[in-house]
């Protein structure tokens, strides 16, 4: 009897376990086989441009010079990554302050985006709706040449539409140059990035709302619920996973401010403000020619990010439970 109750309480807890998903590829299929070949390419370039660069990390343990072989340079070791925070590199600490001044104002605004999409879910006008996204969703695709463009337009020392509206108005006395003002520079490429990044950001949160349950709606209506209620024990609740995997992702990017606008807007008045990571790479490996050091320095921030990244990662884990890894 005693066997016979193991057996059936054997089979009962089989009968309970979910089936696993059978997760190999059938290559015969047709249809495997155009999707597979629909993403080559995409392998293809991510493969190029995001590993074939590892390679070159081999340049950070050589005294490399332009014009010569890498196999007839010096042999350095670490050096180079010593040389980073040496007492000589004063430098890199002005452009880490930098860099991490921007990445927390960043942090700081990220709930910018989730607070966006619930207001506009909740509008009952769809061409409105619709014309609003477009609207704040159309910067995304704009160059940083064109936004620099449109900043010279608005803050021009000679014939700038904020200089002449402020001069008009009496709140300054004579022109100034904002774009090489160091007491407003973070401030000023702080609310650039928010204002190009964030409708695209808020799509994906238009995405997760779509994805809630519509009768947890329903009930909450029933049970008389306002704006301010749906929104709180509602959308709050589900945009928390969606919101939580982008916080993971600004961490473990906190050192990858982006090159392109800092480079464009950058000028000797606000030198000691607006230079980051990315851009002091490019200067000392370009302009100064010490492909080395900008190496070294490039992995660092590397490795930096994927310490911040699993750092992130397990204390999610291990405070709200969820992770993304």
């Amino acid at each position: 009897m005693q066997n016979q109750a193991g057996e059936a309480t054997s089979l009962d807890n089989q009968a309970e376990r979910p089936k696993r998903k059978n997760l190999s590829i059938n290559f015969k299929d047709t249809n495997t086989r155009v999707l597979l070949l629909m993403a080559l390419p995409c392998v293809v370039l991510l493969f190029a441009f995001q590993f074939v660069p590892i390679f070159g990390w081999v340049y950070a343990f050589f005294r490399y010079k332009p014009g010569t072989p890498l196999f007839k340079s010096e042999f350095v070791g670490l050096s180079n990554f010593t040389r980073i925070f040496s007492g000589a590199n004063i430098e890199i600490i002005t452009v880490l302050k930098n860099t991490l001044v921007f990445s927390f104002l960043g942090l700081l605004l990220s709930p910018l985006p989730m607070i966006f999409a619930i207001v506009m879910s909740e509008f009952k006008l769809p061409r409105f709706q619709k014309l609003i996204q477009v609207t704040i969703t159309f910067p995304n695709f704009l160059s940083m040449i064109i936004i620099y463009s449109f900043c010279m337009i608005l803050f021009s020392v000679d014939d700038g539409i904020i200089n002449n509206l402020f001069l008009k108005i009496g709140l300054i006395s004579e022109r100034q140059n904002f774009l090489a003002d160091e007491g407003i520079v973070y401030f000023l490429q702080t609310f650039l990035t928010t204002w190009k990044n964030v409708g695209f950001t808020t799509i994906i949160y238009f995405a997760a709302i779509a994805g809630i349950d519509p009768e947890l709606y329903d009930a909450a209506a029933v049970d008389g619920a306002n704006f301010f209620q749906r929104m709180w024990h509602i959308k709050v609740p589900g945009l928390l996973p969606t919101f939580l995997v982008l916080l993971l992702l600004a961490i473990g990017n906190m050192l990858n401010n982006g090159f392109e606008q800092f480079f464009v807007f950058y000028n000797a008045g606000i030198h000691n403000k607006i230079q980051v990571l990315d851009l002091y790479v490019y200067k000392i490996g370009m302009e100064r020619g010490n492909y080395s050091l900008s190496t070294a320095v490039g992995i660092f921030k590397t490795f930096v990010s994927v310490i911040l990244l699993f750092s992130a990662n397990f204390i999610s884990k291990r405070i709200a439970g969820r992770a993304i890894l």
